[in-house]
């Protein structure tokens, strides 16, 4: 199933998340940047990741299964508002990071640390697949984004418009990147072409508030 969350309210309000793919994602986060690659970021309640930009501003993309259980997800952050590239890394970018309301940023790209291979694979090219529509269906022309360098690699990979906005820095002890990522409507083919399927998830979003 898929998934998009806005106006939400964050672990960071001191309040257990009501909806539970909000929680599983909360958790699958905590997982993979805590504990699988030792972020240094808070933890809340001992079971959530969540920062500063987890606010009511933040649209979540979730691809979950049947069970409501966290399988890969995104957040999207506004770039006229405080988010990571413009307030943390700008430096990454050659001119001033774009701020722009059809200009969102994708953050916190999650794959669930229980998926098998093929499973990855499936649940990842479904929320590409799921960030690509949300743009089309909301007027969103480009996305912009802070890698490193191995995942880098990758999102250039899937066949989309593509590009750093600066020279590649060492930064928080790896070799970190600025992209923009532009979209219309030949993007979906671009992916399809590149081999970004569907993996047979139904394009269809369930929306909560």
């Amino acid at each position: 199933m898929l998934h998009t969350l806005r106006g939400i309210s964050s672990p960071r309000n001191d309040r257990e998340p009501s909806d539970p793919v909000l929680r599983s994602m909360f958790e699958a986060r905590k997982a993979v940047f805590v504990d699988l690659l030792n972020w240094d970021v808070s933890v809340l309640g001992g079971r959530y990741e969540a920062d500063q930009f987890d606010d009511i501003h933040a649209t979540y993309l979730v691809v979950s299964d049947p069970n409501n259980c966290h399988l890969a997800s995104a957040r999207l952050l506004p770039t006229t508002r405080p988010h990571i590239l413009g307030s943390l890394y700008s430096t990454l970018c050659d001119e001033p990071p774009p701020q722009r309301p059809d200009v969102l940023e994708i953050t916190r790209f999650c794959l669930d640390r229980r998926l098998r291979a093929t499973e990855r694979r499936a649940a990842r090219d479904a929320l590409v697949r799921q960030i690509v529509t949300f743009a089309l269906e909301n007027d969103i022309t480009a996305y912009t984004a802070v890698a490193e360098m191995a995942w880098f690699k990758q999102i250039l990979a899937f066949g989309w418009c593509c590009r750093p906005l600066g020279i590649p820095q060492r930064r928080d002890g790896q070799v970190l990147a600025a992209l923009l990522i532009s979209i219309d409507q030949e993007t979906p083919s671009r992916l399809a072409a590149a081999g970004i399927g569907d993996a047979g998830y139904a394009p269809a979003l369930s929306a909560a508030a």
